[in-house]
Protein backbone atom coordinates (compact mmCIF):
# COMPACT_ATOMS: atom_id res chain seq x y z
CA UNK A 1 0.00 0.00 0.00
CA UNK A 2 1.63 3.40 -1.05
CA UNK A 3 0.13 5.53 2.24
CA UNK A 4 0.87 8.67 -0.03
CA UNK A 5 -1.61 8.03 -2.46
CA UNK A 6 -4.39 7.03 -0.50
CA UNK A 7 -7.63 9.14 -1.26
CA UNK A 8 -9.82 11.23 1.12
CA UNK A 9 -13.42 11.06 0.99
CA UNK A 10 -14.59 14.04 3.06
CA UNK A 11 -18.43 12.76 4.02
CA UNK A 12 -20.80 13.84 6.30
CA UNK A 13 -20.42 12.79 9.82
CA UNK A 14 -23.09 10.20 10.02
CA UNK A 15 -20.99 7.83 8.40
CA UNK A 16 -23.05 6.13 5.87
CA UNK A 17 -22.36 6.81 2.53
CA UNK A 18 -23.42 10.38 1.01
CA UNK A 19 -26.62 8.74 0.50
CA UNK A 20 -27.65 8.39 3.67
CA UNK A 21 -30.13 10.86 3.95
CA UNK A 22 -31.65 10.37 0.30
CA UNK A 23 -32.32 6.61 0.90
CA UNK A 24 -34.46 7.37 3.79
CA UNK A 25 -36.24 9.87 1.58
CA UNK A 26 -34.74 12.98 3.69
CA UNK A 27 -34.10 16.14 2.33
CA UNK A 28 -30.37 16.60 0.83
CA UNK A 29 -27.96 18.73 2.48
CA UNK A 30 -26.07 20.95 0.54
CA UNK A 31 -23.35 21.41 3.04
CA UNK A 32 -22.91 18.11 4.24
CA UNK A 33 -23.61 16.01 0.74
CA UNK A 34 -22.92 17.92 -1.91
CA UNK A 35 -20.40 20.12 -1.30
CA UNK A 36 -17.75 17.33 -0.34
CA UNK A 37 -18.62 16.20 -4.20
CA UNK A 38 -17.74 19.71 -5.04
CA UNK A 39 -14.95 20.14 -3.72
CA UNK A 40 -13.44 17.21 -4.29
CA UNK A 41 -14.27 16.57 -7.36
CA UNK A 42 -14.25 19.94 -9.43
CA UNK A 43 -12.53 22.71 -7.00
CA UNK A 44 -8.98 22.24 -8.49
CA UNK A 45 -10.44 23.50 -12.59
CA UNK A 46 -13.01 25.53 -11.03
CA UNK A 47 -11.59 27.51 -8.42
CA UNK A 48 -10.15 31.23 -7.55
CA UNK A 49 -6.51 29.96 -9.21
CA UNK A 50 -8.14 28.11 -12.04
CA UNK A 51 -11.84 28.85 -13.40
CA UNK A 52 -12.30 26.84 -16.36
CA UNK A 53 -14.76 28.28 -18.97
CA UNK A 54 -15.69 31.01 -16.47
CA UNK A 55 -17.77 28.82 -14.33
CA UNK A 56 -16.19 28.57 -9.97
CA UNK A 57 -17.85 26.50 -7.22
CA UNK A 58 -15.87 27.87 -4.68
CA UNK A 59 -18.77 29.59 -3.05
CA UNK A 60 -22.40 28.62 -3.75
CA UNK A 61 -22.88 32.04 -4.99
CA UNK A 62 -20.59 31.43 -8.11
CA UNK A 63 -21.78 27.72 -7.97
CA UNK A 64 -25.31 28.91 -8.70
CA UNK A 65 -24.43 31.39 -11.53
CA UNK A 66 -23.35 31.01 -15.21
CA UNK A 67 -19.99 30.85 -16.99
CA UNK A 68 -18.97 32.15 -20.08
CA UNK A 69 -21.93 29.81 -21.83
CA UNK A 70 -24.42 31.85 -20.26
CA UNK A 71 -25.92 28.85 -18.93
CA UNK A 72 -25.94 28.62 -15.13
CA UNK A 73 -24.14 25.62 -13.56
CA UNK A 74 -27.05 24.63 -11.31
CA UNK A 75 -31.04 25.67 -12.17
CA UNK A 76 -33.25 25.03 -9.17
CA UNK A 77 -35.65 22.29 -9.77
CA UNK A 78 -34.65 21.86 -13.61
CA UNK A 79 -31.87 19.30 -14.48
CA UNK A 80 -32.16 19.70 -17.60
CA UNK A 81 -31.01 23.73 -17.39
CA UNK A 82 -28.42 22.92 -15.04
CA UNK A 83 -24.83 23.09 -17.52
CA UNK A 84 -22.48 21.57 -14.62
CA UNK A 85 -25.30 18.45 -14.27
CA UNK A 86 -24.98 17.90 -17.76
CA UNK A 87 -21.40 17.95 -17.83
CA UNK A 88 -21.04 15.57 -14.97
CA UNK A 89 -23.25 13.28 -16.54
CA UNK A 90 -22.35 13.14 -19.86
CA UNK A 91 -20.59 10.05 -22.00
CA UNK A 92 -18.04 12.75 -23.96
CA UNK A 93 -14.55 12.70 -22.69
CA UNK A 94 -13.93 16.01 -23.75
CA UNK A 95 -16.91 17.23 -21.85
CA UNK A 96 -17.11 15.29 -19.26
CA UNK A 97 -16.28 16.46 -15.54
CA UNK A 98 -14.14 16.24 -13.63
CA UNK A 99 -12.86 16.57 -17.03
CA UNK A 100 -8.97 14.25 -15.66
CA UNK A 101 -10.06 12.70 -13.02
CA UNK A 102 -12.93 9.51 -12.20
CA UNK A 103 -16.21 10.30 -12.93
CA UNK A 104 -18.30 10.67 -10.79
CA UNK A 105 -19.82 7.30 -9.03
CA UNK A 106 -23.72 6.94 -9.77
CA UNK A 107 -24.82 7.68 -5.75
CA UNK A 108 -23.07 10.80 -6.28
CA UNK A 109 -24.85 11.86 -9.56
CA UNK A 110 -28.29 10.37 -7.99
CA UNK A 111 -27.66 12.60 -4.77
CA UNK A 112 -26.58 16.06 -7.07
CA UNK A 113 -29.79 15.64 -9.18
CA UNK A 114 -32.12 14.97 -6.17
CA UNK A 115 -31.15 18.11 -4.49
CA UNK A 116 -31.52 19.70 -8.01
CA UNK A 117 -35.15 18.91 -7.70
CA UNK A 118 -35.60 19.61 -4.01
CA UNK A 119 -35.17 22.92 -5.78
CA UNK A 120 -31.15 23.26 -5.05
CA UNK A 121 -31.31 24.72 -1.39
CA UNK A 122 -28.36 26.04 0.92
CA UNK A 123 -28.13 24.72 4.25
CA UNK A 124 -25.39 26.70 5.15
CA UNK A 125 -24.74 29.94 7.19
CA UNK A 126 -23.40 32.52 4.40
CA UNK A 127 -23.57 32.17 0.29
CA UNK A 128 -21.00 33.82 -0.04
CA UNK A 129 -18.22 31.89 2.17
CA UNK A 130 -15.85 29.35 0.89
CA UNK A 131 -17.14 25.95 -0.29
CA UNK A 132 -14.54 24.30 1.92
CA UNK A 133 -15.89 26.36 5.52
CA UNK A 134 -19.30 25.48 4.86
CA UNK A 135 -18.60 21.54 5.17
CA UNK A 136 -18.83 20.40 8.64
CA UNK A 137 -15.17 19.32 9.59
CA UNK A 138 -14.65 15.28 8.61
CA UNK A 139 -14.07 12.84 10.74
CA UNK A 140 -10.31 12.09 9.12
CA UNK A 141 -9.67 8.43 8.90
CA UNK A 142 -7.21 6.43 11.33
CA UNK A 143 -3.77 6.02 9.99
CA UNK A 144 -1.85 2.88 8.97
CA UNK A 145 -1.39 0.83 12.18
CA UNK A 146 2.15 0.24 10.57
CA UNK A 147 3.45 2.48 7.86
CA UNK A 148 4.87 0.31 5.12
CA UNK A 149 7.70 3.54 4.23
CA UNK A 150 8.76 6.64 5.77
CA UNK A 151 7.13 10.29 5.00
CA UNK A 152 8.99 13.22 4.95
CA UNK A 153 9.17 15.17 8.37
CA UNK A 154 7.10 18.77 7.64
CA UNK A 155 6.35 19.71 10.67
CA UNK A 156 7.56 18.70 14.69
CA UNK A 157 7.35 20.49 17.89
CA UNK A 158 8.66 19.67 21.86
CA UNK A 159 6.27 19.66 24.48
CA UNK A 160 6.12 22.22 26.79
CA UNK A 161 8.21 20.19 29.23
CA UNK A 162 10.44 19.12 26.31
CA UNK A 163 9.89 15.17 27.54
CA UNK A 164 8.20 14.68 24.20
CA UNK A 165 9.20 15.20 20.61
CA UNK A 166 5.68 15.47 18.18
CA UNK A 167 5.65 14.99 14.50
CA UNK A 168 2.90 15.39 12.20
CA UNK A 169 1.95 11.66 10.37
CA UNK A 170 -0.27 10.46 7.73
CA UNK A 171 -3.86 11.44 9.44
CA UNK A 172 -1.60 11.61 12.57
CA UNK A 173 0.48 13.17 15.54
CA UNK A 174 3.20 10.67 16.44
CA UNK A 175 5.06 11.46 19.84
CA UNK A 176 8.46 10.23 20.61
CA UNK A 177 10.77 10.77 23.28
CA UNK A 178 13.81 12.53 22.08
CA UNK A 179 16.11 10.80 23.93
CA UNK A 180 16.41 7.46 22.37
CA UNK A 181 13.70 7.60 19.39
CA UNK A 182 11.13 5.57 21.52
CA UNK A 183 7.28 6.16 20.41
CA UNK A 184 5.29 6.93 22.68
CA UNK A 185 1.55 7.48 21.30
CA UNK A 186 -0.63 8.42 18.38
CA UNK A 187 -3.42 11.04 17.92
CA UNK A 188 -5.62 10.60 15.37
CA UNK A 189 -8.19 12.50 13.75
CA UNK A 190 -5.79 14.78 11.67
CA UNK A 191 -5.70 15.60 8.43
CA UNK A 192 -3.99 13.50 5.82
CA UNK A 193 -0.36 15.79 6.10
CA UNK A 194 0.43 18.11 9.04
CA UNK A 195 2.81 21.41 7.95
CA UNK A 196 2.60 23.40 10.95
CA UNK A 197 2.51 22.59 15.27
CA UNK A 198 2.49 25.57 17.38
CA UNK A 199 1.79 25.44 21.23
CA UNK A 200 -0.32 28.37 23.16
CA UNK A 201 1.95 30.19 24.91
CA UNK A 202 0.26 28.77 28.04
CA UNK A 203 1.20 25.28 26.35
CA UNK A 204 -2.41 24.14 27.12
CA UNK A 205 -3.71 24.40 23.53
CA UNK A 206 -1.90 22.51 20.40
CA UNK A 207 -2.38 24.02 16.34
CA UNK A 208 -2.18 21.23 13.99
CA UNK A 209 -2.23 23.33 10.49
CA UNK A 210 -2.19 21.21 7.36
CA UNK A 211 -4.92 19.21 5.56
CA UNK A 212 -4.71 17.62 1.57
CA UNK A 213 -3.44 19.27 -0.78
CA UNK A 214 -5.55 20.77 -3.48
CA UNK A 215 -9.00 19.76 -2.06
CA UNK A 216 -8.43 20.84 1.72
CA UNK A 217 -7.09 22.94 4.25
CA UNK A 218 -7.71 23.76 8.05
CA UNK A 219 -6.24 24.42 12.04
CA UNK A 220 -7.42 21.95 14.42
CA UNK A 221 -6.47 23.12 17.48
CA UNK A 222 -6.42 20.31 20.63
CA UNK A 223 -6.63 20.13 24.47
CA UNK A 224 -3.21 19.58 24.92
CA UNK A 225 -3.89 17.37 28.53
CA UNK A 226 -6.85 15.50 27.50
CA UNK A 227 -5.76 15.46 23.81
CA UNK A 228 -9.54 16.17 22.42
CA UNK A 229 -10.34 18.57 19.68
CA UNK A 230 -11.46 21.62 20.87
CA UNK A 231 -11.81 23.64 17.74
CA UNK A 232 -11.74 23.40 13.50
CA UNK A 233 -10.64 26.86 12.05
CA UNK A 234 -8.88 28.16 9.48
CA UNK A 235 -10.88 26.00 6.59
CA UNK A 236 -10.21 26.55 3.19
CA UNK A 237 -9.67 25.03 -0.05
CA UNK A 238 -5.70 24.10 -0.23
CA UNK A 239 -3.66 22.95 2.56
CA UNK A 240 -2.50 24.93 5.84
CA UNK A 241 1.07 25.75 5.02
CA UNK A 242 2.00 27.39 8.80
CA UNK A 243 0.04 28.82 11.75
CA UNK A 244 1.03 31.08 14.86
CA UNK A 245 -0.17 31.92 18.28
CA UNK A 246 0.22 35.50 18.99
CA UNK A 247 2.01 36.46 22.07
CA UNK A 248 -0.96 36.94 24.34
CA UNK A 249 -2.43 33.64 22.82
CA UNK A 250 -5.56 35.46 21.84
CA UNK A 251 -5.19 35.28 17.74
CA UNK A 252 -3.68 32.72 15.61
CA UNK A 253 -2.42 33.63 12.50
CA UNK A 254 -3.03 31.16 9.57
CA UNK A 255 -0.87 30.93 6.37
CA UNK A 256 -2.27 28.39 3.53
CA UNK A 257 -1.58 27.44 0.12
CA UNK A 258 -5.09 29.29 -1.40
CA UNK A 259 -2.41 32.40 -0.53
CA UNK A 260 -4.63 34.20 1.90
CA UNK A 261 -3.22 35.27 5.44
CA UNK A 262 -6.07 34.33 8.14
CA UNK A 263 -6.18 35.94 11.82
CA UNK A 264 -8.76 33.96 13.78
CA UNK A 265 -9.71 34.24 17.29
CA UNK A 266 -7.52 31.29 19.23
CA UNK A 267 -10.63 30.37 21.69
CA UNK A 268 -13.68 30.41 19.08
CA UNK A 269 -11.98 29.77 15.44
CA UNK A 270 -13.82 33.00 14.41
CA UNK A 271 -12.47 34.60 11.63
CA UNK A 272 -11.13 38.45 12.12
CA UNK A 273 -10.23 39.10 9.24
CA UNK A 274 -8.57 37.97 6.06
CA UNK A 275 -5.08 39.28 4.14
CA UNK A 276 -5.43 39.09 0.28
CA UNK A 277 -2.03 40.86 -0.46
CA UNK A 278 -0.42 37.47 -1.40
CA UNK A 279 -0.56 35.93 -4.82
CA UNK A 280 0.45 32.52 -4.01
CA UNK A 281 1.17 30.32 -1.39
CA UNK A 282 1.42 31.96 2.55
CA UNK A 283 4.48 29.78 3.65
CA UNK A 284 5.33 31.29 6.70
CA UNK A 285 3.80 33.56 9.69
CA UNK A 286 5.53 34.69 12.35
CA UNK A 287 4.58 37.61 15.21
CA UNK A 288 6.60 40.50 16.57
CA UNK A 289 7.07 40.67 20.36
CA UNK A 290 4.19 42.62 21.11
CA UNK A 291 2.05 41.03 18.67
CA UNK A 292 1.14 44.17 16.94
CA UNK A 293 3.25 43.28 14.03
CA UNK A 294 2.12 40.35 11.67
CA UNK A 295 5.07 38.90 9.06
CA UNK A 296 4.31 36.68 5.95
CA UNK A 297 6.18 34.95 3.66
CA UNK A 298 5.31 33.82 0.48
CA UNK A 299 5.88 32.09 -3.10
CA UNK A 300 5.15 34.88 -4.51
CA UNK A 301 9.02 35.77 -3.51
CA UNK A 302 7.89 38.86 -1.20
CA UNK A 303 7.70 38.28 2.84
CA UNK A 304 5.07 41.05 3.73
CA UNK A 305 4.70 42.60 7.42
CA UNK A 306 1.49 44.08 8.51
CA UNK A 307 -0.28 45.97 11.23
CA UNK A 308 -2.38 42.61 13.04
CA UNK A 309 -5.21 44.49 14.27
CA UNK A 310 -5.70 46.39 11.04
CA UNK A 311 -4.09 44.36 8.18
CA UNK A 312 -2.75 47.21 6.75
CA UNK A 313 0.81 46.82 5.27
CA UNK A 314 3.63 47.85 6.84
CA UNK A 315 6.33 47.39 4.05
CA UNK A 316 7.24 44.50 1.40
CA UNK A 317 10.38 42.74 1.31
CA UNK A 318 11.03 42.04 -2.65
CA UNK A 319 14.94 40.88 -2.26
CA UNK A 320 14.68 37.53 -2.50
CA UNK A 321 13.31 37.14 -5.91
CA UNK A 322 12.38 33.16 -5.26
CA UNK A 323 9.82 31.75 -3.24
CA UNK A 324 10.47 32.76 0.53
CA UNK A 325 9.39 29.71 2.83
CA UNK A 326 10.58 31.43 6.06
CA UNK A 327 10.27 34.70 8.28
CA UNK A 328 11.21 35.58 11.79
CA UNK A 329 11.36 38.84 13.77
CA UNK A 330 14.81 40.34 14.93
CA UNK A 331 14.94 40.18 18.68
CA UNK A 332 14.81 44.34 18.25
CA UNK A 333 11.65 44.28 15.93
CA UNK A 334 13.13 46.81 14.06
CA UNK A 335 14.48 44.31 11.50
CA UNK A 336 13.31 40.98 9.64
CA UNK A 337 14.67 37.63 8.73
CA UNK A 338 13.23 35.59 6.16
CA UNK A 339 14.95 32.78 3.90
CA UNK A 340 13.64 30.61 0.97
CA UNK A 341 14.57 29.55 -2.63
CA UNK A 342 17.33 31.99 -3.62
CA UNK A 343 19.45 29.91 -1.01
CA UNK A 344 19.97 32.68 1.11
CA UNK A 345 18.99 34.14 4.54
CA UNK A 346 18.36 37.78 4.40
CA UNK A 347 18.33 40.47 7.53
CA UNK A 348 16.18 43.58 6.26
CA UNK A 349 14.65 46.57 7.92
CA UNK A 350 11.21 46.88 9.29
CA UNK A 351 10.79 50.59 8.24
CA UNK A 352 11.51 50.49 4.91
CA UNK A 353 12.71 47.14 3.50
CA UNK A 354 16.09 47.77 2.76
CA UNK A 355 18.57 44.22 3.19
CA UNK A 356 21.45 45.01 5.98
CA UNK A 357 22.87 41.28 5.69
CA UNK A 358 22.80 37.77 4.19
CA UNK A 359 24.10 34.37 4.96
CA UNK A 360 24.79 31.84 2.04
CA UNK A 361 23.10 28.56 1.85
CA UNK A 362 24.46 25.40 -0.33
CA UNK A 363 20.60 25.56 -1.27
CA UNK A 364 17.07 26.52 -0.50
CA UNK A 365 16.44 27.68 2.71
CA UNK A 366 13.07 26.60 4.87
CA UNK A 367 10.99 27.47 8.24
CA UNK A 368 12.78 30.00 10.86
CA UNK A 369 12.11 29.23 14.70
CA UNK A 370 13.50 31.19 17.06
CA UNK A 371 14.52 30.32 20.89
CA UNK A 372 16.59 30.74 23.18
CA UNK A 373 18.45 33.68 21.91
CA UNK A 374 18.86 31.42 18.82
CA UNK A 375 17.56 31.45 15.08
CA UNK A 376 17.34 28.21 13.62
CA UNK A 377 17.62 27.70 10.05
CA UNK A 378 16.90 24.26 7.85
CA UNK A 379 17.89 23.76 4.48
CA UNK A 380 17.84 21.00 1.58
CA UNK A 381 21.62 21.49 1.81
CA UNK A 382 21.14 19.19 4.44
CA UNK A 383 21.64 21.23 6.83
CA UNK A 384 20.51 22.21 10.16
CA UNK A 385 22.18 25.65 11.67
CA UNK A 386 22.31 27.77 14.40
CA UNK A 387 22.26 31.49 14.64
CA UNK A 388 22.87 33.96 17.65
CA UNK A 389 19.51 35.93 16.57
CA UNK A 390 21.19 39.44 17.46
CA UNK A 391 23.76 39.24 15.35
CA UNK A 392 23.15 36.47 12.84
CA UNK A 393 26.55 34.89 13.44
CA UNK A 394 26.89 31.04 12.92
CA UNK A 395 27.10 29.09 16.23
CA UNK A 396 27.28 25.80 14.69
CA UNK A 397 25.58 23.32 11.74
CA UNK A 398 24.84 20.41 13.67
CA UNK A 399 25.98 17.23 11.55
CA UNK A 400 24.25 13.71 11.21
CA UNK A 401 21.35 14.30 8.53
CA UNK A 402 21.71 12.52 4.96
CA UNK A 403 18.89 14.42 3.08
CA UNK A 404 17.02 17.88 3.43
CA UNK A 405 16.58 19.09 6.53
CA UNK A 406 12.77 20.45 6.13
CA UNK A 407 12.08 21.42 9.66
CA UNK A 408 13.50 22.64 13.19
CA UNK A 409 12.33 22.44 16.60
CA UNK A 410 14.26 24.01 19.95
CA UNK A 411 13.33 23.42 23.47
CA UNK A 412 14.62 26.02 25.59
CA UNK A 413 14.35 24.11 29.02
CA UNK A 414 15.78 21.34 27.96
CA UNK A 415 18.59 22.53 25.54
CA UNK A 416 17.37 20.35 22.66
CA UNK A 417 17.13 21.25 19.61
CA UNK A 418 15.76 18.51 16.33
CA UNK A 419 15.61 18.25 12.65
CA UNK A 420 13.07 16.71 10.71
CA UNK A 421 14.32 15.13 7.54
CA UNK A 422 13.00 14.37 4.06
CA UNK A 423 14.26 10.81 4.23
CA UNK A 424 11.75 10.24 6.95
CA UNK A 425 14.55 10.78 9.44
CA UNK A 426 14.47 12.77 12.93
CA UNK A 427 17.68 14.29 14.41
CA UNK A 428 17.74 15.29 18.26
CA UNK A 429 21.23 17.18 19.34
CA UNK A 430 22.31 19.20 22.52
CA UNK A 431 22.50 22.46 21.91
CA UNK A 432 25.72 23.27 24.54
CA UNK A 433 27.80 21.48 22.30
CA UNK A 434 26.00 20.02 19.54
CA UNK A 435 26.52 16.45 19.87
CA UNK A 436 24.09 13.95 18.76
CA UNK A 437 21.34 12.62 21.39
CA UNK A 438 18.91 10.62 19.40
CA UNK A 439 18.67 9.87 15.72
CA UNK A 440 15.75 7.37 13.92
CA UNK A 441 12.69 7.50 11.69
CA UNK A 442 9.21 8.56 12.40
CA UNK A 443 7.20 6.15 11.05
CA UNK A 444 5.38 3.16 13.28
CA UNK A 445 5.93 0.07 12.84
CA UNK A 446 8.19 0.60 9.93
CA UNK A 447 11.28 -1.77 10.53
CA UNK A 448 14.34 0.21 11.08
Amino acid sequence: MNISRITIVVCCLCCPPLVCRSALGQTVSFRSQVAPILVNNCLACHGPKKAEGGYRVDNFERLMAAGESGSHGFSPKAVDASEAFRRIVSTDVVERMPLEGDPLTPDQIELIKKWIDEGATFDGPDPKANLATVIPPPLHPDPPAEYPHALPVTAMVFSPDGAELIIGGYHELTFWNPTNGQLNRRWKNVGQRTFALAFSPDGKSLAVGGGTPGRLGEVRVFDFGSGNLKTVMGTTSDVVLDVSYSPQGDRIAIGAADGVLRIVESETGKELFAINSHSDWVTATAWNADGSKLASASRDKTAKVFDSKTGELAVTYSGHGQPVRGIAFHPDGAELFSAGNDRKLHRWKLADGAKTAEVAFGDEVYKLPLGGGFLFASSADKSLRQFDAKTHAQVRAFAGPADSVLCAAYHDGTKRVAGGVFNGGVHVWNLADGSALASFVAAPGLKQ
